[in-house]
């Protein structure tokens, strides 16, 4: 079955679900410009509602209460580092459209020293304007003024979008990532043609599809 066949969207639960990890060396950061009217500031204390309203509007999560936790779970007693790691973007209004986060593995699992760039999100009715990849750009190079050399992007099938917009930035499967989620970059490769892709069978529609109770 060709896989144009169905419209996916870009954050769409219809995709079978793997957990996904990209990896890229920090000596060669792209300098991406915002458009015109956008800029980007740093997080400030009390912006903790902005990013949970991005998110969720990303569809990131349903609820504010979901949003909630994941704050508390990533950044919950750790405001004070968030002041030279996390970014959003103002569109001319004033109003924070989109964030990301030059951050680390909280769970202390990843022993490599690589920093982690963490809940990128744009706002749904600023999709498509060309913030996202600037965006991500910008956080890398604070990643790297941060003294990481190395950066890696967990992500996962079910924003497939995002993971090749990584991929055109230069990030690759984690080796480790893509033994381990091997369906999962065939689904990748099935829905974006990456080039970045080319060791990956791509995956058939019916491989793609998560699995719906009747």
């Amino acid at each position: 079955m060709d896989k144009t066949v169905i419209q996916f969207d870009n954050h769409d639960h219809r995709i079978k679900h793997y957990e996904l990890l990209l990896e890229q060396d920090l000596d060669n950061v792209p300098q991406l410009p915002l458009p015109e009217g956008y800029r980007f500031v740093f997080y400030q204390y009390g912006d903790r509602d902005s990013w949970i309203d991005i998110e969720k509007s990303a569809k990131e999560f349903s609820t504010y209460e979901q949003g909630l936790e994941a704050w508390n779970r990533y950044y919950g007693g750790r405001e004070d580092s968030l002041l030279n790691r996390m970014v959003f973007v103002e569109n001319a209004e004033g109003e924070k459209v989109a964030t990301a986060t030059a951050y680390y593995d909280i769970t202390g699992r990843d022993k490599s020293g690589s920093g982690w760039l963490h809940w990128v999100a744009v706002r749904r009715e600023q999709q498509g304007k060309g913030l996202a990849k600037p965006l991500i750009a910008h956080v890398l190079d604070i990643m790297r003024n941060l003294n990481y050399t190395h950066a890696k992007i967990p992500t996962q099938t079910t924003t497939w979008l995002a993971c090749k917009v990584y991929l055109d930035l230069g990030f690759l499967p984690l080796p480790q990532n893509a033994v381990n989620s091997l369906e999962g970059w065939r689904i990748m490769k099935a829905l974006t043609g990456h080039r970045a892709l080319e060791a990956f069978d791509a995956a058939s529609m019916e491989e793609i599809l998560a699995q719906r109770d009747t």
